[in-house]
């Protein structure tokens, strides 16, 4: 096969996998506004460590509702804020051998007040006021007794514009939105940013006492949720939510090394369908220097808008043209870091705690 041949074929796949990655994210159902009780019988509870810039915005967003912060030995301000702010302060006991600070937080949080649902989110989510009446009418009318939700991301600064829709265009590759949202299906997902569970399905579970030493804890609910036939949902919900997950290349970098790998491990299918995808993009640059040294010019340029045209459903602008060939190339060596990291049992340190 010449080269031309290659660059076309490497050139439809890359734009196959990109853009069929962007409609498995929007086949998952979108939460509608519903009208409903505006403080239904649920309680949010949030665990945090450090988290004294974004707590008040959290807690105020969810203004009327039963507020439980859960503070993990922060050493910043996180309990005062959220206190101010009109949330119920809990401290977490000290970490028991082999517990995880995230898992252990939701799980002494549960304990604070008993209602019908549990909302766990993060202290780098915020939302508009109709979010939980309209997510707890969704999962009464659905009789669904857990509903994970991804919402709207929010990239401010440069590093997060670059590698984050990149990686979740890598991530949803592997996903299928029938299968994760189907009862007769493995494949499991969730995100733990914000995860709605009835009460009575959260004792079932053993609640995130029986996931507590992964770092994954979100996926390892939702695999746990399927085997005991918790019936469950993965939503979006880009209107009423909102999260900033990383606000830093420092903790981009760290976040997905404690965590890309073993996402592909704990799916394999889906694993081997993003290293697959992972594979074509990575041979885009050998591609274009063979074109530059056969002065195979005309191919050259348009090859060179491949990357770009391939994840701008997920960039949804032309940055995508320059921002994702940087993503393919510096995401890669954040994700051999971290498999590599994962494989020899190395830790990463995650606000002050050692992760792995």
């Amino acid at each position: 096969m010449n080269i031309l041949a290659t660059a076309m074929l490497l050139a439809a796949a890359m734009l196959i996998v990109g853009w069929k990655s962007r409609m498995s994210f929007l086949r998952l159902p979108e939460l509608p506004r519903i009208s409903g009780k505006p403080f239904p019988d649920v309680t949010v509870i949030v665990p945090a460590r450090n988290e004294a810039p974004r707590i008040g915005r959290l807690v105020q967003s969810l203004s009327g509702l039963a507020v439980v912060v859960v503070d993990d030995h922060s050493t910043d301000d996180t309990s005062s804020i959220a206190r101010a702010a009109g949330a119920t302060v809990m401290h977490a006991p000290d970490l028991p051998e082999g517990a995880l600070g995230k898992p252990h937080a939701c799980q002494y949080g549960s304990l604070a007040v008993p209602t019908r649902w549990l909302l766990f989110v993060d202290a780098d989510t915020w939302y508009e006021a109709g979010f939980v009446p309209s997510l707890v009418q969704y999962a009464e009318q659905e009789q669904l007794e857990m509903v994970s939700v991804f919402l709207r991301q929010h990239t401010l600064s440069l590093p997060e514009r670059i590698l984050l829709p990149y990686a979740f265009g890598l991530y949803f590759v592997g996903v299928n939105a029938g299968n994760v949202n189907s009862s007769v299906s493995r494949e499991a997902l969730a995100n733990g940013q914000c995860l709605l569970i009835r009460e009575d399905a959260y004792l079932k579970l053993g609640g995130h006492k029986a996931v507590i030493d992964s770092v994954i804890e979100d996926v390892a609910l939702a695999r746990l949720a399927k085997k005991k036939q918790i019936l469950s949902r993965v939503i979006r919900a880009e209107t009423l939510g909102s999260v900033r997950m990383y606000e830093s290349f420092q903790q981009i970098r760290k976040g997905f090394e404690k965590n890309s790998f073993r996402f592909l491990l704990v799916n394999p299918v889906s694993g081997l369908l993003v290293i697959v995808a992972s594979i074509a993009y990575t041979s885009y640059l050998p591609l274009m220097l063979v074109l530059a040294f056969l002065h195979q010019w005309v191919a050259f340029a348009c090859f060179s808008l491949v990357p770009g045209l391939a994840m701008f459903p997920w960039y949804r602008s032309i940055g995508a043209l320059w921002m994702a060939p940087v993503a393919i190339y510096l995401f890669q060596v954040i994700a051999l870091v971290g498999m590599v990291k994962t494989l020899f049992g190395a830790k990463t340190d995650w606000k002050g705690r050692p992760v792995g």
